[in-house]
């Protein structure tokens, strides 16, 4: 028998389904998004369920032009544009999940952040340095997913 208290992380309890989307875009399966980000029981559904839902407002806003010109073309949901085919799936649909999964992601490393940022090992300034560079990794990788998807190039270069 063991006295040392060990928090569950398992998925399994989570309550947490299927975040429905606008039509246009797809929705978002949590339990998918969890294990495909490694978010882990540490993390509610109910701040699971947030962060996933101000991620999808930004990305759906960031990607609206695209959805009013696709949507004038014709197509009613994003997996109806023509586009390549990975795994049996669009690529379109893709990078859409990932803008979604990184904007949610940063967004619960940030809050993470407040629970303790103090290094007292190794081991915790490799966390600390994670948690300060991760949001930020994160967020570039949602910029990226939605880029590919309008097809602007990953950089930008101006003139100063």
């Amino acid at each position: 028998m063991s006295f040392i208290a060990n928090p569950s992380t398992q998925n399994d309890a989570s309550q947490a389904g299927i975040i429905s989307n606008d039509g246009f875009f797809p929705d978002v399966d949590l339990p998918v998004m969890r294990d495909k980000t490694r978010i882990d029981g540490t993390v509610t559904d109910d701040r699971l369920i947030d962060a996933t839902v101000s991620a999808i407002i930004h990305v759906n806003d960031q990607l609206n032009d695209y959805k009013q010109a696709s949507m004038l073309l014709g197509y009613q949901r994003l997996q109806d544009i023509p586009a390549a085919q990975i795994n049996r799936s669009s690529v379109l649909i893709a990078h859409y999940l990932r803008a979604v999964y990184c904007t949610a992601k940063a967004d619960l490393i940030e809050r993470y952040t407040d629970y303790d940022t103090t290094a007292t090992s190794l081991d915790d300034k490799k966390l600390v340095g994670w948690l300060s560079n991760g949001p930020d990794d994160q967020r570039r990788n949602a910029a990226w997913a939605i880029s590919d998807i309008i097809g602007r190039p990953h950089t930008t270069v101006e003139l100063i």
